[in-house]
Protein backbone atom coordinates (compact mmCIF):
# COMPACT_ATOMS: atom_id res chain seq x y z
CA UNK A 1 0.00 0.00 0.00
CA UNK A 2 1.78 3.09 -0.93
CA UNK A 3 1.26 6.62 1.47
CA UNK A 4 -0.60 9.16 -0.88
CA UNK A 5 2.06 11.68 0.65
CA UNK A 6 4.74 9.87 -0.80
CA UNK A 7 4.24 10.87 -4.69
CA UNK A 8 5.83 14.07 -3.64
CA UNK A 9 8.74 12.42 -2.85
CA UNK A 10 10.10 12.18 -6.48
CA UNK A 11 10.38 16.08 -6.62
CA UNK A 12 12.04 16.66 -3.81
CA UNK A 13 14.67 13.70 -4.94
CA UNK A 14 14.60 15.87 -8.17
CA UNK A 15 15.66 18.61 -6.14
CA UNK A 16 18.10 17.16 -3.98
CA UNK A 17 19.75 15.36 -6.95
CA UNK A 18 20.78 19.27 -8.20
CA UNK A 19 21.25 20.12 -4.83
CA UNK A 20 24.11 17.36 -5.11
CA UNK A 21 25.54 18.43 -7.96
CA UNK A 22 23.94 16.43 -10.30
CA UNK A 23 21.99 17.01 -13.11
CA UNK A 24 18.61 14.89 -12.95
CA UNK A 25 17.72 14.96 -16.96
CA UNK A 26 20.31 13.38 -17.80
CA UNK A 27 19.29 9.81 -19.12
CA UNK A 28 20.81 7.96 -16.23
CA UNK A 29 18.86 10.33 -14.08
CA UNK A 30 15.75 10.63 -15.63
CA UNK A 31 13.74 7.71 -13.92
CA UNK A 32 15.72 7.98 -10.49
CA UNK A 33 12.91 10.04 -8.41
CA UNK A 34 10.21 7.98 -9.50
CA UNK A 35 12.23 5.01 -8.41
CA UNK A 36 13.47 6.35 -5.32
CA UNK A 37 9.83 7.31 -4.42
CA UNK A 38 8.86 3.27 -5.12
CA UNK A 39 11.52 2.26 -3.22
CA UNK A 40 11.55 3.96 0.03
CA UNK A 41 7.07 3.11 -0.62
CA UNK A 42 8.21 -0.34 0.07
CA UNK A 43 11.24 -0.01 2.61
CA UNK A 44 8.71 1.92 4.87
CA UNK A 45 5.79 -0.17 4.39
CA UNK A 46 5.77 -1.22 7.83
CA UNK A 47 4.33 2.35 9.22
CA UNK A 48 1.18 1.14 7.08
CA UNK A 49 0.73 -2.18 8.73
CA UNK A 50 -0.91 -3.17 12.49
CA UNK A 51 -0.52 -5.81 14.35
CA UNK A 52 -3.87 -7.93 13.77
CA UNK A 53 -3.18 -7.01 9.98
CA UNK A 54 -0.04 -9.33 9.99
CA UNK A 55 -1.21 -11.72 12.05
CA UNK A 56 -4.41 -12.26 10.41
CA UNK A 57 -6.26 -14.83 13.09
CA UNK A 58 -3.93 -17.04 12.74
CA UNK A 59 -3.67 -17.79 16.50
CA UNK A 60 -3.90 -21.38 17.73
CA UNK A 61 -5.04 -22.93 20.79
CA UNK A 62 -2.56 -25.69 21.70
CA UNK A 63 -1.40 -27.71 24.86
CA UNK A 64 1.96 -26.87 23.76
CA UNK A 65 5.03 -25.33 26.54
CA UNK A 66 8.04 -26.49 25.34
CA UNK A 67 10.07 -23.29 23.03
CA UNK A 68 8.99 -22.64 19.47
CA UNK A 69 12.13 -20.91 18.06
CA UNK A 70 11.87 -19.55 14.72
CA UNK A 71 15.83 -18.79 13.34
CA UNK A 72 17.39 -17.12 10.62
CA UNK A 73 14.84 -14.64 9.90
CA UNK A 74 16.28 -11.88 7.13
CA UNK A 75 15.70 -8.08 7.63
CA UNK A 76 16.73 -5.12 5.96
CA UNK A 77 15.93 -1.93 7.33
CA UNK A 78 17.07 1.89 7.15
CA UNK A 79 18.90 3.06 10.00
CA UNK A 80 16.84 6.49 11.05
CA UNK A 81 20.17 8.50 11.78
CA UNK A 82 21.47 8.82 8.55
CA UNK A 83 18.98 6.80 6.43
CA UNK A 84 21.23 3.82 5.33
CA UNK A 85 20.53 0.63 5.35
CA UNK A 86 21.09 -2.32 8.02
CA UNK A 87 20.89 -5.72 7.70
CA UNK A 88 21.19 -9.31 9.15
CA UNK A 89 18.75 -12.17 10.83
CA UNK A 90 16.57 -12.04 13.63
CA UNK A 91 15.55 -15.12 16.19
CA UNK A 92 12.60 -15.47 17.66
CA UNK A 93 11.67 -17.72 20.69
CA UNK A 94 8.60 -17.96 23.02
CA UNK A 95 7.00 -20.74 25.34
CA UNK A 96 3.48 -20.87 24.63
CA UNK A 97 1.00 -21.07 27.71
CA UNK A 98 -1.89 -22.14 25.48
CA UNK A 99 -1.60 -20.49 22.93
CA UNK A 100 0.34 -20.74 19.26
CA UNK A 101 0.93 -18.29 16.31
CA UNK A 102 1.02 -19.67 12.52
CA UNK A 103 5.12 -19.57 11.58
CA UNK A 104 4.93 -17.88 8.98
CA UNK A 105 3.40 -14.64 11.61
CA UNK A 106 6.96 -14.53 12.96
CA UNK A 107 8.68 -13.56 10.01
CA UNK A 108 6.16 -11.13 8.70
CA UNK A 109 5.90 -9.01 12.46
CA UNK A 110 9.76 -8.43 11.99
CA UNK A 111 9.04 -7.00 8.30
CA UNK A 112 6.67 -4.71 9.84
CA UNK A 113 8.81 -3.44 12.50
CA UNK A 114 11.89 -3.51 9.75
CA UNK A 115 10.39 -2.05 7.29
CA UNK A 116 10.55 1.57 8.78
CA UNK A 117 13.06 3.74 10.10
CA UNK A 118 14.81 2.25 12.63
CA UNK A 119 17.28 1.62 15.23
CA UNK A 120 17.79 -2.17 15.84
CA UNK A 121 17.52 -2.21 19.65
CA UNK A 122 14.35 -0.89 19.48
CA UNK A 123 12.76 -3.21 16.02
CA UNK A 124 14.24 -5.88 18.25
CA UNK A 125 12.32 -4.89 21.28
CA UNK A 126 9.08 -4.23 19.46
CA UNK A 127 9.28 -8.25 17.64
CA UNK A 128 9.46 -8.92 21.45
CA UNK A 129 6.67 -7.09 22.58
CA UNK A 130 4.12 -7.79 19.68
CA UNK A 131 4.86 -11.88 19.88
CA UNK A 132 3.93 -10.60 23.44
CA UNK A 133 0.79 -8.93 23.04
CA UNK A 134 -0.22 -11.49 20.55
CA UNK A 135 0.21 -15.05 22.87
CA UNK A 136 0.69 -13.48 26.02
CA UNK A 137 3.29 -16.73 26.20
CA UNK A 138 5.01 -17.60 29.50
CA UNK A 139 8.21 -15.88 27.45
CA UNK A 140 9.26 -13.80 24.42
CA UNK A 141 13.18 -14.21 23.36
CA UNK A 142 14.32 -11.92 20.36
CA UNK A 143 18.07 -11.65 19.54
CA UNK A 144 18.77 -9.60 16.17
CA UNK A 145 22.07 -9.69 14.67
CA UNK A 146 23.14 -6.92 12.27
CA UNK A 147 25.73 -5.19 10.07
CA UNK A 148 25.43 -1.63 9.41
CA UNK A 149 26.13 -0.03 6.14
CA UNK A 150 26.69 3.69 8.04
CA UNK A 151 29.68 1.78 9.99
CA UNK A 152 30.51 0.33 7.24
CA UNK A 153 30.47 3.23 4.77
CA UNK A 154 30.97 5.90 6.31
CA UNK A 155 32.51 7.52 9.81
CA UNK A 156 34.34 4.57 11.64
CA UNK A 157 34.46 2.52 8.06
CA UNK A 158 34.68 -0.73 9.79
CA UNK A 159 33.65 -3.33 7.06
CA UNK A 160 33.07 -6.62 9.04
CA UNK A 161 32.16 -5.01 11.97
CA UNK A 162 28.18 -6.25 13.17
CA UNK A 163 25.89 -5.73 15.86
CA UNK A 164 23.93 -7.42 18.26
CA UNK A 165 20.32 -6.53 20.67
CA UNK A 166 18.39 -8.63 22.58
CA UNK A 167 15.19 -8.56 24.38
CA UNK A 168 14.32 -11.34 27.18
CA UNK A 169 10.46 -11.46 28.20
CA UNK A 170 9.04 -13.92 31.33
CA UNK A 171 11.30 -16.71 31.73
CA UNK A 172 13.57 -15.81 29.30
CA UNK A 173 14.54 -12.53 31.64
CA UNK A 174 13.50 -14.34 35.11
CA UNK A 175 15.04 -17.90 34.56
CA UNK A 176 18.93 -18.48 33.52
CA UNK A 177 18.11 -22.40 32.52
CA UNK A 178 15.33 -21.35 29.75
CA UNK A 179 17.68 -18.20 28.39
CA UNK A 180 20.65 -20.33 28.47
CA UNK A 181 18.59 -23.05 26.69
CA UNK A 182 17.61 -20.38 23.66
CA UNK A 183 21.33 -18.90 23.42
CA UNK A 184 22.80 -22.55 22.95
CA UNK A 185 19.95 -23.56 20.55
CA UNK A 186 21.14 -20.36 18.78
CA UNK A 187 24.63 -21.68 18.76
CA UNK A 188 26.15 -19.04 21.16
Amino acid sequence: MTHPASRKIAPLIQTLLSELGEDPSREGLLKTPTRVQKSLADLTSGYHLSLPEVLNDAIFHEKVDEMVLVKDIEFYSLCEHHLLPFYGKVHVAYIPDGKIIGLSKLPRIVDMFSKRFQVQERMTRQVAEAVQTALNPKGVAVVSEASHLCMMMRGVQKQNSSATASCMLGLFRSDSRTRSEFLSLLGT
